[in-house]
């Protein structure tokens, strides 16, 4: 029997998708890996093998190769997207648990926030955590920010017995403003390409706006901080009697700063340097050449990779760790093995969400959204933004709403009638791109089991303050490129 016409629209299958995981976690009370992989298997059942070969040539792969992703079965296609995300965040994840775990076993997340408080002080806190993700947000992944920073959240709240949510939403939203602004983060690296903006001009409008968003953000997370007050929870990798043990000690008995720092430290120094070194290679500033010069920046290259970079930062901390617990008869094995426990459950999770994503991609949703809007006639920032927030919603990646949105739009941010400088189009891109994360968005997932939140309360705070960042953005676009069109 064949099915009406409309059962093979992006829209109508994202709808089903949307009913079945939101439906399957909240109302049925599902674990979300099972209600994930539901979704990503209705998903692809409704989607047509037309749909999947032409998403396949939209991505620049040859019809040959189309065809065999078409030719798939649905279980191979699930599981292929679930490596995909599972090989892109798997060692990240599992690195980023023991550094967490050994962290706050050593007394080295309690020795950071010490430091921290004493030049910052109590009711600054959550202002430094805001402020750091950002600015660390603009060299280094999402993911990788919120992994260090969120165990300091949590050493910090026990310390001062209040603000965890508070704490979580401002290391969350400072990271994915810069994530969608400041290159050399790949959405806004790839937009300034099909855009023609100038790289200096991208990095100075995105730092200022991000500066504004992050404030509305902030002050947005004041008030669901007091509004829905969430308390600190035991987990398997912080456990709380733990961290009150550690607060009760005296700063002799916990590493010194610069050793507890280097765990966090390190592998950010080495993702940087990279990223700094192939941004002047890329742009002609520095010539590798041969001897010892080109040698030395394969060996930056090698430890820049963030998987490489992560693993360092692990053994640091192990070493930390084994220096601090040098007299206790506690083998290592049994704070790693805690640490992988919490760690593989968040894999298989964010694994799944990235599957339930990329399947909604194979239906062809982004160019859908495309072909509905690129007659649209508004206003050209707002119409930036809908379109960016939209394919955003809809398949739940950041970088995938920049990329789709910009090549709509890449023609008018060319064209010599427009009214201001392209710059604006790409900002409200930005903007909207961060409307509205939710359970297909892997990084929905990392955050809820990193911060021990439960969806619900990410659905009700950290969803809606990037909808109140975006939509504070775009105003902000708005009158400045009136104000100033910079043309």
């Amino acid at each position: 029997m064949t099915l009406p016409a409309f059962f093979s629209d992006p829209l109508f299958i994202l709808l089903i998708g949307i009913i079945i995981v939101v439906g399957g976690i909240i109302a049925l009370q599902l674990h979300p890996f099972l209600a994930l992989l539901l979704g990503a298997f209705a998903v692809a059942v409704l989607t047509p093998g037309s749909a999947i070969e032409q998403f396949a040539l939209d991505k620049g792969q040859s019809q040959a190769a189309a065809q065999a992703l078409a030719a798939k079965s649905i279980g191979e296609r699930i599981a292929f997207e679930f490596g995909s995300t599972c090989g892109k965040i798997g060692i990240l994840i599992a690195m980023a648990a023991i550094i967490g775990k050994c962290m706050l076993e050593s007394g080295a997340a309690e020795r950071i926030v010490r430091g921290m408080l004493h030049v910052t002080g109590v009711k600054n806190a959550p202002v430094a955590f805001l402020v750091s993700s950002f600015f660390l947000g603009i060299p280094v992944f999402f993911d990788i920010v919120i992994f260090l920073m969120i165990p300091l959240a949590k050493a910090v709240s026990m310390r001062i017995g209040k603000n965890y949510l508070l704490l979580v939403l401002a290391i969350t939203g400072g990271a994915a403003m810069a994530n969608s602004f400041v290159p050399p983060a790949p959405g806004p690296l790839f937009l300034i390409g099909e855009m023609n903006i100038p790289i200096g001009m991208m990095m100075a409008g995105g730092t200022m706006l991000g500066l504004v968003t992050i404030t509305a953000g902030y002050l947005f997370a004041v008030y669901v901080n007091k509004k829905w007050p969430v308390v600190l929870r035991d987990s398997l990798d912080a456990r709380l009697e733990d961290i009150k043990a550690l607060a009760a000690k005296d700063n002799s008995q916990l590493p010194a700063l610069w050793l507890a720092l280097l765990p966090v430290a390190l592998p950010l120094v080495l993702i940087c340097t990279d990223n700094i070194l192939d941004s002047m290679i890329a742009s002609g500033a520095l010539v590798p050449g041969d001897g010892f010069f080109a040698k030395l920046i394969t060996v930056i290259q090698l430890f820049g990779d963030k998987n490489i970079a992560l693993i360092a930062g692990g053994l640091v901390a192990l070493v930390v760790l084994a220096m601090q617990k040098k007299g206790s008869k506690e083998g290592m094995t049994t704070f790693v093995q805690a640490a992988l426990m919490s760690g593989g459950g968040i894999i298989l999770i964010t694994a799944a969400g990235g599957a339930f994503g990329g399947i909604l991609q194979q239906t062809g949703i982004s160019s859908r959204i495309g072909e509905m809007t690129k007659d649209y006639q508004m206003a050209l920032i707002p119409m930036a933004f809908v379109i960016s927030a939209v394919v955003r919603t809809a398949q739940g990646s950041a970088t995938v709403a920049l990329i789709t949105a910009s090549g709509i739009l890449s023609g008018l941010a060319t064209s010599s009638h427009l009214e201001f400088h392209p710059i604006y189009l790409g900002l409200a891109i930005g903007c909207g791109s961060k409307l509205v994360p939710w359970m297909n968005d892997a990084g929905f997932w990392i955050i809820v089991k990193i911060s021990n939140l439960t969806e619900r309360e990410a659905l009700k705070t950290f969803s809606p303050m990037l909808v109140v960042m975006g939509t504070v953005g775009l105003v902000v676009l708005m009158i400045a490129a009136q104000l100033f069109p910079l043309v």
